[in-house]
Parts: C-alpha cells; structure tokens; sequence
C-alpha cells in the first residue's frame, strides 16, 4: 500500500471537517458576522426652567441691576428722624435672608435698614447704590459683596475686578459723607449651583485686600470670615444649610460683630 504523507492526511481531515459544520455557520464569513452594537444614546430632555428661574432671567433683561426691587419700600421711606442712627446694610442673598425684626431678629427696634438681593453680584449693587444708600441717607453703611461675584452669577469677574466693584460702592459712600463698614466676604468652600469653582482662595484674596483698603481709607471692616471658618475655609455645618447661607446661629455670630463695626463707625462720625 502506497503511504500517504501524514500532511495530506491532516489537511484532508480539516477539508471533510468543513464540509459537515452546519451550514449557518459555514456561510458566515468574517466581514458578514453579526455586530454587537452599542445601545442608542438615551436623549435626556434638559428639565424645565422653575417659575423662579423663569422670573429671574426676565428681571436681568429688563432691569439688569433690580432697581425696581427696592423702588417703593425707598419712596415710602421717611428721611431719618433728628438724632437716628439709620444703618444700611447693602448685600445680596446672606444679607436678604438676615432677620432682624421679629423673635429671631438680630436689630429689634433699631433704625437698620435691609438692602440685600438674592444672587447678586457686587457689579449690580454698584448700580443701584444710589437709590437704595445714598438717597436713604444713613449715617453707616455696611457692604457686604463679592461671594456671588466669584461664583461667576453675571459673567466671570477677575479678583481685580470685583475689588473695583467693592472699592466704587465705599467711594459712592465716603463722597457722600457716609461711613463705610466692609465686611469680609463669608467663608465658602464649594457653591451648590456652581459647583467646583474652588471658592475658599478668592475669598481669602479678597478679604486681606478689603482689611488692607479699609485700613487705606479710613473705614470699618467686619471680619466674619474668621468667626466662622472651618479648618478648609468652608461655611460648617453648624452655621449654615449649605455651605454658604448663615443658619440662625451663623447669624447669631454676625450680629454683634456687626454691632461692633456699627458702633465703632458711628464713633468716629465726622
């Protein structure tokens, strides 16, 4: 018997092999197998404006720094009685959200007046610091700005920038024969709605300049932000809701530091 090369017999082996595989999978070649396809991207639908938003976003275009906000509350306003220590207090949300009539109020029965908005940023208060200060013609005023400038509400602001908005209101302020009271900006260590802007440096930039301005020019200054840090130079638990609005008890802290620069301004009145 003549031998076959074990070769051929391997190969022919291999031949038959394919010819028995069942035709469904003998008929898939490479470039025709079927994919394994990602799933469709799932389109989420971004969630509706709330009515707050709504309004909000209206107000900015219609009336960018809210000068209406204040507008009746000012006209309806005496001018201060002989011998009234008429305080403002110019802000944004911390300042607004601040009590001070009522069982939890930090001023009862005192001649201080609340100027604070929501959301606002220093470059809108310069604005309206004419109406809502000078016009009321207080003898101090205590300015507390910047924490919303940082977080970028109207735009991006540079450090150098939100001292210029900071340092125009004191000016309004002092020409206008009104003592000045600037209080550091409140310690922050992350903003709910904008999140990651890595507050807490600006904050502290700001805050050594406003003491170094104040001291320049003959001002008050409120230190807050020391009275209530954490060990990141973030708002505690214990002091706020959030991280950057004052519980009762952060403004149980604020309160006689304010008192403080209050009565120190009005000792040095001209």
């Amino acid at each position: 018997m003549k031998r076959i090369p074990l070769g051929a017999t391997v190969l022919a082996a291999a031949a038959l092999a394919v010819l028995f595989l069942p035709s469904d999978l003998t008929a898939q070649e490479a470039g025709n197998a079927p994919e394994t396809k990602a799933p469709a991207p799932v389109k989420v639908a971004p969630a509706p404006p709330n009515n707050w938003e709504i309004e909000h976003q209206r107000q900015l275009k219609e009336d960018w720094p809210w000068l209406a906000r204040f507008k009746d509350a000012n006209a309806a306003l005496q001018p201060p009685a002989n011998g009234e220590d008429r305080i403002v207090f110019m802000g944004d949300s911390i300042t607004e959200g601040w009590k001070f009539e009522g069982p939890q109020g930090s001023f009862p029965g005192k001649p201080y007046i609340n100027r604070g908005i929501s959301g606002q940023t220093a470059a809108q208060m310069v604005l309206r610091f004419r109406q809502d200060v000078i016009d009321l013609k207080p003898k101090v005023v205590l300015i507390l700005a910047g924490t919303n400038d940082i977080a970028g509400n109207t735009g991006l602001e540079t450090v150098e920038q939100i001292e210029g908005y900071l340092a125009s209101m004191a000016e309004l302020a002092a020409t206008n024969h009104i003592k000045v009271v600037l209080c550091s900006i409140l310690p922050a260590y992350d903003y709910p709605w904008k999140p990651g802007m890595e507050p807490a440096p600006k904050i502290l930039a700001i805050n050594t300049w406003l003491k170094d301005y104040a001291a320049q020019h003959h001002h008050g200054y409120v230190d807050y932000h020391t009275a209530m840090k954490d060990s990141r130079d973030g708002l505690p638990p214990n002091l706020s809701y959030d991280g950057v609005h004052p519980l009762p008890a952060g403004y149980a802290v604020m309160a006689p530091l304010a008192e403080a620069g209050i009565a120190k301004a009005l000792k040095g009145r001209d």
